[in-house]
C-alpha cells in the first residue's frame, strides 16, 4: 500500500537544537516507561551534525521484547505518542503528531537485533564521513523534490545509498 503525506516532504538545514530536543524527549520517555527501555539512541538524519533532514526527531528504544511496550501504552499516550500500528518486522513505531509529519518518531525494537544495530551503524557511518553527509543531503533534497508527498518513493530512493553506506561500514569493522 502506497503512503502519501498530506503535504510535500520538506528537507531543512541541520539544526543544533535537534540534539537538545532528543535529550529532553528521551528523558521523558525513560521516566514513563517503567524501566523496560534498556537503551535509547538518537537516530536518523537529525542525529547527524551538519545533515539536512526532515525535522522529525527519530529515537530508537531497545526493549527485551516488543510485547514489553504494552505495559506503558497509557504513559506514552500521555506524552502525546500514538501507536501507528505500522507493520514493520521487529519494530513498533509510535509517533508524536501525524505519521512522518509530527515532531518525533519512537521506534521500539528488540535489544541486540538488526533493527537495533543497523540504524546506529548508519548514523555512526554518516557522523564519521563528511563527504557522505553531503551526498546524502543532496540525494534527499533531490528525492523530496521528485516525490513531493509520496513517502514510499522518497524512502525507496534512499535505499541504495543506505545499503552502500552500511556495506562500507561493515567492511571497515572487519
Amino acid at each position: 500500500m502506497a503512503y502519501s503525506l498530506s503535504k510535500p516532504i520538506v528537507i531543512v538545514p541541520y539544526d543544533p537544537q535537534w540534539s537538545i530536543l532528543y535529550a529532553q524527549e528521551a528523558a521523558r520517555i525513560l521516566a514513563v516507561t517503567g524501566g523496560i527501555v534498556l537503551a535509547i539512541e538518537h537516530i536518523g538524519s537529525t542525529a547527524v551534525p551538519g545533515l539536512a533532514a526532515k525535522p522529525i526527531i527519530d529515537m530508537l528504544a531497545a526493549v527485551p521484547e516488543l510485547t514489553a511496550v504494552d505495559g506503558c501504552m497509557e504513559s506514552l499516550q500521555q506524552l502525546g505518542y500514538v501507536d501507528e500500528r505500522i507493520q514493520v518486522s521487529d519494530r513498533r513505531l509510535f509517533c508524536k503528531g501525524p505519521y512522518n509529519e509530527g515532531t518525533h518518531h519512537l521506534h521500539f525494537v528488540r535489544s541486540g537485533s538488526a533493527a537495533w544495530q543497523l540504524p546506529i551503524h548508519f548514523r555512526d557511518f554518516l557522523r564519521s564521513h563528511p563527504q557522505a553527509i553531503e551526498q546524502y543531503a543532496a540525494l534527499k533534497q533531490e528525492l523530496a523534490a521528485m516525490h513531493g508527498a509520496d513517502l514510499d518513493g522518497y524512502t525507496d530512493g534512499k535505499g541504495r545509498f543506505i545499503a552502500a553506506a552500511l556495506h562500507q561500514a561493515a567492511d571497515r569493522s572487519h
